[in-house]
């Protein structure tokens, strides 16, 4: 009887808890929409703020998906088809929809002091840089990030083969931008899409498929801290390519010689990065060929742009792996350095080894941003559920077969004479470092003939350039010069003109 009534106490919570799993997730179309005020530049500036899921459909018109996502849009503009629209994302894969949306570009910012590190109490302020002045805002979080979710009939085999890869990503959401525009009548407005991290060569591959797929023409792709995009750079130049990273890092912690160190930072990185071309990368080509005098020749060129010792760099064959060079910078210090900015400081358990225990930014973005993010959906926007908000989700495996996304966002770029790029990255970001980004821009369009049309930006801070006071201020006016660039004056036709 024991055994018995244990059974059917079992099977109660069972069904109990598989309802509330339901329950939890079911809300797949549906928003709330609240409303405030943000002082931009002197003025003030009143939004809507829309936040809910809106579904993502198959084929046969059902539902798969529900995707989070909060909307701003300023309030009062009679003609909202020369109001431009940005549409956000973040990136990981695996990554919330969080970082730029209350650091960067939204009406509101977390709490944490001029250089970007935590401080409690924990929360939200004005975000008197905000972009709202110039453009309405959308931050969209793919399937698995913030409170998006496909329905739970869905296995995890099917969730993998239809949302987690690069090109699943971009099909899905290019469809999912599609209903948004439609359902918000922003079909005639400008479009922009600004994606951070792995989010860029999503946005780089969006620009591509809205246009052949859905005929959608955007005016500007922003890509801040830029991936590989699918460019190959070689074993060479991706050897190579760190130096004048490593040279960022090591000029901020005082580690170059003296007649550099004397010089600002934007003085010393063309030095660095000219040598990176002209010199370094001839010399890695020659591999194990390179004589030993011209190998200790490199060596100590390297070591006094990186901080390094030549003894170390000569065990490394001149090729530093990132992150035995977080780990060696300060090691005499007993401190490790970010990965994603390495303005910050770890501690590991050992001075010795290759590689630090954490990276000492992560740990601390998420410290402040986790409790903001959830404190303001529920208490300023009245967004109100049981579900986990994810800062990173679960989608691995991720399929990076087929990434040609640099290549695609070139095309569409030729197909769109309106389409714009503009990159944006921190000196100090070790992960997606910013001479690589530039690279990326190089090799995109080897014709040179889009050159005109793509820019690049440089900031005094990491990966998440914009937590830095003095950068938030300089990237958001950035954004503003750009959009305001990219929008065409009246009646200027799409089109090339010959100049002969």
């Amino acid at each position: 009887m024991f055994r018995k009534k244990n059974i059917w106490i079992a099977l109660f919570l069972s069904i109990g808890f598989v309802a509330h799993s339901q329950q939890i997730n079911r809300a797949m179309d549906s928003t709330v929409t609240t409303y405030g005020k943000v002082v931009v530049k002197g003025k003030e500036v009143k939004y809507s703020a829309t936040t809910g899921k809106q579904p993502v459909w198959d084929d046969k018109g059902n539902i798969i998906a529900g995707l989070f996502y909060t909307y701003y849009q300023r309030t009062g503009i009679k003609d909202v088809s020369k109001r431009p629209l940005v549409i956000s994302f973040n990136g990981g894969p695996g990554s919330a929809s969080v970082w730029m949306h209350i650091a960067y570009t939204g009406p509101k910012i977390l709490k944490i002091d001029d250089e970007g590190y935590p401080v409690q109490p924990y929360g939200i302020k004005d975000n008197p840089n905000t972009i709202l002045d110039v453009a309405d805002i959308v931050f969209v979080n793919p399937v698995n990030t913030g409170y998006s979710r496909a329905i739970d009939e869905m296995d995890d085999k099917t969730k993998s083969e239809t949302f987690f890869g690069v090109n699943q990503d971009i099909e899905y959401l290019a469809t999912w931008i599609n209903s948004f525009v439609t359902r918000n009548n922003r079909w005639t407005s400008p479009k922009f899409l600004i994606g951070e991290s792995y989010g860029t060569p999503r946005v780089s591959g969006l620009s591509l498929e809205l246009q052949n797929s859905h005929w959608m023409y955007l005016n500007g792709v922003i890509l801040v801290s830029p991936t590989t995009l699918g460019i190959e750079r070689g074993t060479v130049p991706g050897a190579a390519n760190f130096l004048p990273y490593y040279a960022a890092a090591a000029w901020f912690h005082k580690k170059l010689p003296a007649d550099l160190q004397s010089k600002d930072l934007v003085e010393v990185l063309p030095e660095v990065e000219e040598y990176t071309i002209n010199e370094l990368t001839p010399a890695l080509s020659k591999g194990g060929f390179l004589s030993n005098s011209e190998r200790r020749q490199v060596a100590s060129k390297i070591s006094r742009y990186s901080g390094l010792s030549v003894e170390v760099i000569l065990e490394h064959n001149l090729r530093i792996p990132k992150a035995f060079f977080w780990k060696e910078l300060l090691r005499d210090e007993g401190y490790n350095i970010g990965r994603l900015d390495s303005r910050y400081l770890g501690i590991d358990k050992e001075a010795a080894g290759t590689r630090p225990d954490y990276s000492a930014e992560l740990t601390s973005w998420l410290h402040s941003f986790t409790p903001a993010i959830n404190y303001y959906f529920k208490n300023h926007l009245n967004y109100v559920t049981d579900l986990k908000y994810n800062m990173f989700g679960p989608v691995r495996p991720w399929d990076r077969s087929n990434n040609t996304t640099g290549y695609d966002l070139r095309q569409a770029m030729a197909q769109n004479p309106y389409l714009n790029v503009l990159v944006q990255a921190g000196y100090y970001d070790g992960g997606t470092d910013y001479f690589n980004s530039k690279y990326n821009m190089w090799q995109m369009d080897p014709s040179g003939k889009l050159k005109d049309r793509m820019d690049w930006k440089g900031y005094r801070s990491g990966h998440m350039m914009y937590l830095r006071n003095e950068d938030l201020k300089t990237a958001n006016d950035d954004l503003r010069d750009f959009i305001a660039k990219s929008i065409p004056s009246e009646g200027m036709p799409a089109k090339y003109n010959r100049t002969n």
